[in-house]
């Protein structure tokens, strides 16, 4: 988005909240869930051609499936926000030479997924969809989309997972929005109206919905990389989500920022996945 751009959204939905908080708060959400990027790129799709493709769904919403068929266990791959499942083509590589059977999903709204909108909650709907289906053991997740396995997992109704990968994972919902509502330059009216449009959509205010709190229940090792000077998730939420944890540890990088896209990386899932 063009660095002036959320300002200017922000002062239009502020002058709307003098005389409509609700209708201003309604439209900051759709502001918010909506993903201007993370449509498949042709590029990209020659790559994603070389797995098999079905499709699954969540209620009206159609979940695109990429299969790369191997004799090991089964890995789901999830990815973040405004990406798509080509975002692992480094990791796919290297974990097909492996021999593991590879899962990948496109979020809500990206790639070649469906609905208009995205959040995190959804998000875990369409994991749970493909665990049933697929049966993966391991779980390695970018960004919002290691926060969306972490919600999953803490329902409780799924049981075979054995090792989670988490990069660049946001350690609370509230940081994201009160990051959002602060790019933006919202007032304290839209961004109260926000609060309240979450606590009424979700059943839940947004400081119920934390990785780090969800995360103690799970017994899964497991493995968090995050840059100390990611500029979109800070370094912070890593050591938040670590404490909680118990299986787990953490790999500080330096210089490869919130992307985490490096040799290092998947060489370092690898060793993770073969002990």
């Amino acid at each position: 988005m063009n660095s002036f751009l959320p300002k200017i959204i922000g002062v239009i939905l502020n002058s709307i909240g003098i005389f409509n908080s609700q209708l201003a708060s309604r439209l900051a959400i759709q502001v918010f869930s909506k993903p201007r990027k993370g449509k498949v790129t042709t590029n990209a799709n020659l790559f994603l051609d070389t797995a098999k493709k079905s499709t699954l769904y969540y209620n009206d919403f159609n979940i695109q499936i990429y299969q790369w068929k191997g004799p090991k266990e089964t890995i789901l791959l999830v990815h973040g926000w405004e990406s798509n499942s080509s975002r692992w083509r480094n990791e796919i590589k290297k974990l097909i030479k492996e021999g593991y059977d590879i899962i990948a999903l496109d979020a809500p709204a990206h790639g070649g997924s469906g609905s208009n909108f995205f959040n995190a909650i959804l998000y875990s709907e369409f994991i749970n969809v493909v665990s049933q289906k697929f049966k993966p053991t391991v779980f390695i997740g970018h960004s919002v989309g290691a926060m969306s396995i972490i919600f999953f997992l803490h329902k409780k109704t799924y049981s075979d997972s054995n090792k989670i990968v988490l990069l660049g994972a946001p350690s609370t919902f509230t940081g994201i929005i009160e990051r959002y509502k602060k790019m933006m330059g919202y007032s304290k009216k839209v961004g109260n109206g926000i609060d309240r449009y979450i606590k009424l959509t979700f059943g839940s205010p947004a400081s119920y919905y934390s990785t780090a709190n969800f995360i103690k229940n799970i017994d899964s090792h497991g493995l968090i990389f995050h840059d100390k000077r990611d500029p979109i998730i800070p370094y912070k939420d890593a050591i938040e989500i670590d404490l909680q944890f118990k299986n787990a540890r953490l790999i500080p990088t330096k210089g490869l920022g919130h992307a985490l896209k490096d040799n290092y990386i998947s060489d370092e899932i690898i060793k993770f996945l073969s002990h």
